[in-house]
């Protein structure tokens, strides 16, 4: 894992490094399920978290904002009245240019020379105004589904807004 923090993989710059068949040593991503809930029950009601600004959201951030609504939904409304759907994946490889610190760190560390890094992580590249997780449910769950998405939302890098509609 990364020993710098997540606020240096926030902003988008150049291209994103994709194709993990190149790569050697890409660590697996944290989250693992997508969709969680009733998966077969049809919603009315269509409550989206959606960034403000263009980011990265990295893996970690995103399992942690998934957990959050789940757990918080799960509390309140029950497993069999909610449907969860993060909508965005962790394509990007994130790489970091590891430097050695401490006594005698100038003999061994390399510096800018072939400063490429090695992947620490992955993260989603998140657009402006893009869905990053939804929730369906009935219309007396609405103000429980508003809250658990505001709670996602402070693990997200970007500011969120939360809306709501009916669902398609």
């Amino acid at each position: 894992m990364a020993r710098k923090p997540g606020s240096m993989y926030r902003y988008v710059r150049g291209k994103p490094s994709t194709r993990r068949e190149y790569m050697g040593g890409v660590p697996l991503s944290r989250i693992t399920q997508f969709v969680l809930g009733n998966k077969t029950q049809k919603f009315p009601i269509q409550i989206s978290l959606t960034s403000l600004e263009k980011c990265n959201v990295r893996h970690n951030a995103l399992e942690s904002a998934r957990i959050t609504v789940n757990r918080a939904m799960e509390k309140k409304v029950g497993t069999t009245n909610f449907r969860l759907q993060v909508r965005v994946y962790p394509h990007v490889v994130l790489r970091e240019n590891k430097q050695a610190t401490g006594a005698g760190a100038d003999r061994v560390s390399q510096g800018m020379r072939a400063a490429y890094g090695k992947a620490v992580g992955t993260a989603a590249e998140v657009k402006q105004n893009q869905v990053v997780m939804q929730i369906e449910t009935t219309e007396e769950f609405i103000q429980e589904a508003k809250n658990a998405l505001r709670k996602a939302g402070m693990k997200i890098p970007s500011p969120c807004k939360v809306i709501v509609g009916k669902a398609a």
